[in-house]
């Protein structure tokens, strides 16, 4: 994976909890590790909310945008995780 590869997160389907998870390896990304890509961050990812993947052997950049879109209320769970 190269410095500038991201991928896209998905929402995990049928859970009561809006999950989503690493478009690269489908491991769950923790609200802590998701958050708002403010210029200042210099990544190089074109997305307003990104996710660090956790996984060990991962690490993968997310874009985490069109997963969001699907929820009703996407803000209020960007917000959850700050």
């Amino acid at each position: 994976m190269t410095a500038s590869e991201h991928f896209q997160a998905k929402l995990a389907k049928s859970s009561t909890v809006p999950t989503l998870l690493c478009g690269h390896c489908g491991s769950i990304l923790p609200r802590g590790r998701i958050f708002r890509n403010d210029i200042s961050e210099n990544l190089d990812a074109s997305c307003r909310i990104v996710g660090l993947c956790s996984a060990d052997d991962c690490g993968a950049l997310n874009c985490c945008d069109d997963a969001l879109a699907q929820l009703d209320n996407p803000e209020k769970i960007v917000d959850m995780a700050f």
